[in-house]
């Protein structure tokens, strides 16, 4: 028996250059970090923000659309949403149409709370596309791609 590795270090090396999962998972902490960091005088989280983001609709959506648009799963969106409607920002209604559904609506409160973050979200998101070298609308375009 071997002491030495089964996998060639050069293969390790390859995928760290390589691997667009590797790459994915660090873009989105950063850019996590860097989001959560600007919406906390807001109050808010990044996750929090793209959550109510996904409410602010015409009308409440069901559970369903919102947790495919986040790709989260019912269970990680309701975990999601407990804090929100602990501080009166997101209510949780019975579906009028089918009352084994549920129907997710921002308050007035949540509201007021989202329009206060939208102004940073623009700020930050600007900075990090002004400080790309790379186009951010092909980057977004190969990330939805990728998400399909």
């Amino acid at each position: 028996m071997s002491n030495g590795p089964l996998i060639p270090y050069s293969t390790t090396i390859h995928v760290k250059d390589t691997c667009l999962c590797l790459h994915a998972q660090r873009a989105a902490r950063a850019l996590a970090r860097r989001f959560d960091t600007a919406l906390k005088p807001a109050g808010l989280t990044n996750q929090q923000f793209s959550l109510m983001m996904a409410l602010n609709r015409p009308e409440p959506p069901p559970m369903g659309p919102v947790a495919r648009l986040l790709a989260m799963d019912r269970t990680t969106l309701t975990a999601a949403l407990k804090p929100l409607s602990a501080r009166g920002w997101v209510s949780i209604e019975p579906d009028p149409k089918d009352r084994r559904g549920r129907r997710l609506r921002l308050t007035l409160e949540g509201m007021e709370a989202l329009s206060s973050a939208v102004p940073i979200w623009r700020d930050v998101h600007a900075a990090i596309e002004a400080g790309m070298q790379s186009d951010a609308g092909i980057l977004r375009q190969a990330l939805i791609e990728v998400s399909l």
